[in-house]
């Protein structure tokens, strides 16, 4: 007969954790809706003291925080000294949205790689850090120091990425990124120098971490066969990333030269989008590098900055389900209402790829990739979803304007054709935010320098406090 006297211990304690957990989770309710109902703040006293909320104007523009050299982001019509043309409201006049980098238009940067069937990716990262076109020479010595880098420190595969896989990509690459610190001599050194040197290496591997990473997901969380390869020396970035990611290593040339694409267009976009101000913000404070991008990270895998392109594909796939004819105008543009009125996909009043929060009339990053696109749906054989994708974007325009008063237009941003690319590219929807990331370093890098170079003040904003003020109670008087 068995005797079970040995167990009562264990089973009381399991019953007394249970009990514990049970009221650990009322407490946590019960305070959550008290911060809920205690602490919101009353709306209209924004508008009372002229609070700028999520730091731009009642017209979306905005608040001038900051000058660079490194991009601008064009999209309303300008005077000879750079102000704002007002129409006779004294509105500012839409106009077709346009990029540069380092003063360059990023259409005419695309046109050139692209005309001499290069890659562009690691010229657009040589300009954007060091403010001028490579020479021929530079080029080649940049991406040979790029190369020189990608490789991993020594077992930091074994012991980082392989024995604490994450679920989340951003997550794993934030972790991999801090602990490189721990790798680094001179990881607190904060001179120009130094700070150069850390970011090429950032740039370099990025690629390796993110895909890593991605290999021990499947293999840990979907018992997925685990195989990786190391980068090679000769490819770009956009060539390894595919050949890390694909088990037999292959990839065509259009598919690499889509991808590249792709990352020229994310690597920059302004001091004011959050991930890059968020760049300035931490390092500001004089610390790390790896903590600055560390912070850029957790900005980036916000669903409100990184994450719109995974929406768009889950948003297509949805409308693949509902709209039975693909090519009726009509039948696209009824579900497009049903969108916007929150009855249908997840209810949120969005239709994903659409607008953005500066350019009006166009997002230049997605009229070069809506250009491009179709030649991959061809390579691919998806014909009827680029159709689709492009009866979406003539219509949601005309459907967004008829159902609410938008003064400044609304256009195909560059999430609507990237996660299309993606798709298309078979990558797993768990990179597509960290592709983002891949091209945006480069970006993050050359701001974190401007502020080390420009700026001996830490960032520090103003918020003003509305609570009435009140006396301390006793503990037996509460």
């Amino acid at each position: 007969m068995t005797d079970y006297g040995n167990f009562t211990p264990v089973i009381q304690q399991l019953a007394d954790r249970v009990k514990t957990m049970v009221i650990e989770e009322a407490a946590i309710e019960n305070w959550a809706n008290k911060i809920k109902k205690e602490q919101k703040i009353e709306p209209s006293l924004y508008g009372k003291y002229d609070v700028k909320r999520g730091l731009r104007d009642i017209n979306g523009k905005g608040v001038l925080a900051g000058l660079t050299e490194i991009s601008e982001v064009y999209a309303y019509k300008l005077d000879d000294e750079g102000n704002y043309l007002p129409d006779e409201l004294g509105r500012q006049i839409p106009d077709e949205g346009r990029l540069f980098y380092r003063g360059i238009d990023v259409e005419q940067l695309v046109d050139g790689f692209m005309r001499d069937d290069r890659f562009g990716f690691e010229e657009a990262a040589y300009l954007l850090l060091f403010g001028d076109l490579p020479t021929a020479q530079q080029l080649e010595e940049f991406n040979g120091v790029l190369s020189s880098y990608r490789n991993l420190p020594k077992n930091f595969t074994r012991d980082v990425i392989m024995k604490a896989p994450s679920r989340d990509m951003m997550n794993a690459l934030a972790r991999s990124v801090l602990t490189l610190y721990s790798y680094d001599k001179k990881a607190d050194d904060t001179s120009i120098e130094n700070v150069l040197r850390q970011s090429l290496e950032l740039i370099s591997r990025f690629p390796v971490l993110s895909v890593y990473s991605y290999q021990a997901y499947c293999h840990y969380y979907n018992d997925q066969s685990l195989f990786i390869h190391s980068p090679k020396p000769e490819l770009s970035t956009a060539e390894n990333i595919l050949h890390l990611l694909r088990a037999d290593g292959k990839y065509t040339d259009l598919e690499a030269k889509m991808l590249d694409l792709a990352l020229v267009l994310h690597a920059e976009h302004g001091g004011g989008n959050n991930s890059t101000f968020t760049t300035h913000v931490v390092t500001s404070s004089g610390t790390d590098t790896y903590s600055a991008i560390a912070a850029a990270l957790g900005s980036l895998k916000g669903p409100k900055h990184g994450g719109a392109n995974i929406k768009v594909v889950q948003m297509f796939d949805n409308i693949k389900e509902n709209v039975k004819d693909w090519s009726d105008d009509e039948e696209i543009a009824a579900y497009l209402r049903k969108l916007l009125r929150k009855e249908a996909f997840d209810h949120s009043g969005l239709i994903y790829g659409m607008g953005h929060a500066v350019y009006s009339l166009s997002d230049p990053r997605a009229r070069v990739l809506g250009s491009c696109v179709k030649k991959l749906s061809e390579e691919k054989g998806m014909d009827n979803e680029y159709n689709l994708y492009s009866r979406v974007e003539r219509l949601a325009p005309k459907v967004i304007s008829d159902e609410r008063k938008i003064y400044k237009g609304v256009s195909a941003n560059v999430d609507f054709y990237s996660g299309f690319i993606y798709h298309m590219l078979d990558l797993p929807p768990e990179l597509y935010t960290p592709l983002f990331a891949i091209a945006r370093i480069a970006g993050w890098s050359a701001h974190r320098m401007e502020e080390l170079l420009n700026s001996n003040k830490i960032i520090r904003p103003a918020y003003r406090a509305v609570r009435d003020r009140r006396e301390y109670k006793k503990l037996e008087d509460r």
